[in-house]
């Protein structure tokens, strides 16, 4: 009985464990849906955020520039928090800070305010953006890669819905035509094109101010309730649990471990600049070089965007039967073929949509397979998830200002299509170097190896020893049988040849016989004896 009732509370306890973990997913799936609300809804509102303030679209470019200091701010500083405090309960504070500064946007009437607040919920969110990805690796470990493709696709989800929500609290105004502008993951700055877009227009002077909060309300509403569930579940998980899964994965880190992060840094960045260049740009570069009307250059980019949300749904089943490796080597086979296609033969119109889709769809998993790949040979850590953060967000920062750059110089050269084409191939060249530094032993590793490898040989040494000693044992023996065979047959042939000389009744043969059959084991009676022999045994005996 008591060790039914001990299965039935180990049972018990593994069952709470699942359903928290599920718990956990299904919290952070829902942040990362409010967290791609909250950064898509500023493209439709931008104009009506910029008449709140009293300025023309124009003069709002700060804003962003805000925002995006914020969420490196954020990133870094979430990085260096989650190895110090509960992961749960941090996250749940920076989704505070968003709904605070969601509240108070649509009251905000001074630009500084305006900036100062966008700043926050920038840092709130690389807050979470940082900790979710943590938080899924150390909640499902190995198992993570289904749950990161989920986690990330629900940012794509919240970006989709984000602008289809303000549409319809604006109730159809002209921020309608910014509804489907950005849909990208991970950044800030992704809104950045679109406020440049339309930066030579005025601000319209009826924008239904009143309509436009109701969409920052209901965002920041849910992320409240979201926040609740968190500060539930940190009821459920201690720090001191956390801390305790930190210490006991302390010992896997990778031989090169700083090395790794700063190439897949590289990496990030090289990615996600390539995702939010050409979602950014192909809009523009459809109707200038492709010559195509307004109309199908938007459905060039919603080709782009679609591919992209698709594929990020499909992988979380993907995910459960493919390795992460399997998943970005696909990625960055699809990725390159795609820009060389887009590079040198975009002038055909079907290779230009075709190549569009293929490209989208190959941009989609691979910022959550690469955490996923990383944390099979390495801890990832605060430190270690906000540095890819960061560079994500730089690449979205960096890459995108260089292509509009060199685009204003020269009118006349497709800089986005090869730009494609150039991260295509630095993404290609750096996964091999970071996979075979991967997979360096470690020194613990080499030394166990050899440790190994000493006692196989030691053991194989005494084994042939034993083997050597046992033989010469047999030698040994077999030498001394042959001895005493031979020892036994001279003795035989010289009682043999001796016996007829000696008279049968004569006392020598009486006072002789005793001692060979003494020597020789033979019993004193002869088979068949005669009563002579006998008679000799029983003198030698009087004899006595």
């Amino acid at each position: 009985e008591a060790g039914a009732a001990g299965g039935r509370r180990c049972c018990g306890r593994c069952a709470e464990g699942a359903a928290l973990r599920w718990c956990i997913t299904g919290a952070l799936c829902a942040s990362f849906l409010g967290l791609g609300m909250s950064i898509a809804v500023l493209g439709p509102t931008f104009p009506n955020l910029a008449a709140n303030v009293g300025k023309n679209v124009s003069d709002m470019y700060y804003i962003f520039v805000g925002r995006s200091l914020g969420f490196l701010g954020g990133s870094v500083v979430g990085g260096v928090l989650f190895d110090c405090m509960n992961a749960t309960l941090l996250l749940a504070l920076s989704m505070l800070g968003t709904t605070a500064g969601l509240y108070v946007i649509p009251w905000c009437k001074e630009s500084l305010l305006l900036t100062i607040l966008m700043s926050v919920i920038g840092g709130s969110m690389g807050i979470l953006d940082t900790g979710a990805n943590v938080l899924t690796l150390n909640t499902w470990g190995s198992e993570s890669g289904p749950h990161m493709q989920a986690l990330h696709f629900s940012f794509a989800a919240g970006a989709f819905l984000a602008p289809i929500l303000a549409k319809m609290a604006l109730g159809g105004s002209e921020s309608e035509e910014l509804a489907g502008a950005e849909k990208t993951k991970q950044s800030v700055l992704k809104s950045v094109p679109t406020a440049s877009a339309t930066s030579t227009a005025p601000a319209p002077e009826d924008h239904h101010d009143g309509d436009f909060l109701w969409s920052y309300i209901i965002i920041g509403t849910y992320i409240l309730l979201v926040s609740i569930f968190l500060f539930a579940l940190y009821s459920k998980s201690t720090s001191a649990r956390d801390k305790a899964k930190g210490s006991a994965q302390k010992g896997r880190l990778a031989k090169y471990h700083w090395s790794l992060v700063g190439l897949l840094f590289v990496f990030f960045l090289f990615y996600v600049g390539a995702e939010v260049t050409y979602g950014s740009y192909v809009f523009t570069y459809a109707m200038i070089f492709a010559e195509m009307t307004e109309s199908e250059a938007a459905a060039l980019n919603s080709v782009f965007w679609g591919a992209f949300a698709i594929c990020r749904g499909a992988a979380i089943f993907g995910a459960a039967f493919l390795s992460p490796a399997t998943m970005i080597v696909i990625s960055l086979v699809c990725s390159a073929a795609s820009s060389s296609a887009l590079a040198f033969f975009a002038h055909y119109r079907a290779l230009l949509w075709a190549g569009t889709a293929v490209y989208g769809a190959s941009m989609a998993t691979v910022f959550p397979s690469g955490i996923s790949w990383i944390e099979q040979y390495t801890v990832i850590e605060g430190k270690s998830a906000s540095l890819f953060v960061v560079g994500g967000a730089l690449g979205e920062m960096c890459i995108p200002a260089v292509v509009g750059y060199l685009q204003g110089r020269f009118h006349h050269i497709p800089i986005l299509t090869y730009a494609a084409l150039v991260t295509s191939i630095m993404t290609v060249l750096l996964f091999p170097v970071m996979y075979k530094l991967a997979n360096i032993p470690q020194e613990n590793d080499l030394k166990e190896v050899s440790d190994n490898e000493t006692r196989k040989a030691l053991l194989t040494n005494s084994r042939l020893t034993e083997d050597e000693e046992e033989e010469e044992d047999v030698r040994e023996w077999n030498d001394a049988d042959f001895e005493v065979i031979e020892m036994n047959d001279k003795l035989k042939n010289s009682v043999t040849d001796t016996s007829p000389r000696i008279p049968r009744d004569s006392p020598a043969e009486v006072s002789l016989q005793p001692h060979m059959d003494d020597v020789l084991g033979d019993p004193p009676a002869v088979t068949g004896g005669s009563p002579g022999r006998q008679n000799g045994n029983v003198d030698w005996e009087k004899s006595e």
